[in-house]
């Protein structure tokens, strides 16, 4: 077993994108708005957004959940992706930023599979629930407030179907998972370490990015 780490300079970076992200000109845009903002740093990679779209055709599919949204380039690629009758559920509390996400799902055309629900995402999930749509996604990503990742993790196994994909964002917290430095990193490893030994599901964790988990429902 190998243990080499590829050391990934911008370069390589740009080489890859290059040569595996055929990202649409409406992405590109919306890329270049966000990075001068303040949070710029919440936005996905191009190269994730290309594996997010990949994963939601490979696994077919049409119903899909997102929990954080900011300026809207994960959605625009998950909804790219989907089929004309697939739909999203959008989770967010900034109207600021998902004004902008709003734009951009205009501008690619897919502003009629989203769904935005501006309210705490706690809330929002707790009403999915209550309103019996257990099991009724096949896609679920997660990318907000770390402190909460734990109770999100465990919404999304009752909403997402069996055989559906959650995707986890940021598992790596920048290393600091090794070494927790706030409540933040704490959540962060605690749940590494739950989903690590869950039963309920299959998991895959890339340290790409800040980390990604991919997680299976049994």
């Amino acid at each position: 077993m190998s243990d080499k780490a590829l050391k990934v300079t911008p370069e390589l970076l740009a080489y890859v994108r290059r040569v595996s992200v055929r990202e649409p000109d409406v992405l590109r845009r919306l890329r270049e708005e966000t990075a001068p903002l303040p949070m710029s740093q919440m936005q996905i990679a191009p190269e994730q957004g290309a594996l997010m779209s990949l994963l939601v055709r490979l696994i077919g599919a049409r119903r899909t959940l997102e929990i954080g949204t900011f300026t809207g380039y994960s959605s625009t690629c998950v909804a790219l992706a989907l089929p004309d009758d697939g739909r999203i559920v959008c989770c967010d509390v900034s109207r600021e930023w998902t004004d902008v996400a709003q734009r951009y799902w205009a501008d690619a055309g897919v502003a009629g599979k989203i769904s935005l629900r501006l309210a705490p995402a706690s809330e929002t999930l707790e009403r999915m629930l209550a309103d019996g749509e257990t099991g009724s996604f096949d896609f679920a990503f997660i990318d907000a407030n770390k402190n909460d990742y734990p109770a999100y993790y465990e919404a999304c196994l009752r909403l997402v179907r069996r055989g559906g994909l959650i995707m986890l964002d940021n598992t790596l917290r920048d290393g600091r998972v090794l070494d927790p430095q706030d409540e933040d990193d704490r959540a962060i490893a605690a749940l590494n370490e739950q989903i690590a030994t869950d039963e309920r599901v299959d998991v895959a964790m890339l340290p790409m990015i800040d980390g990604l988990t991919l997680v299976l429902v049994r």
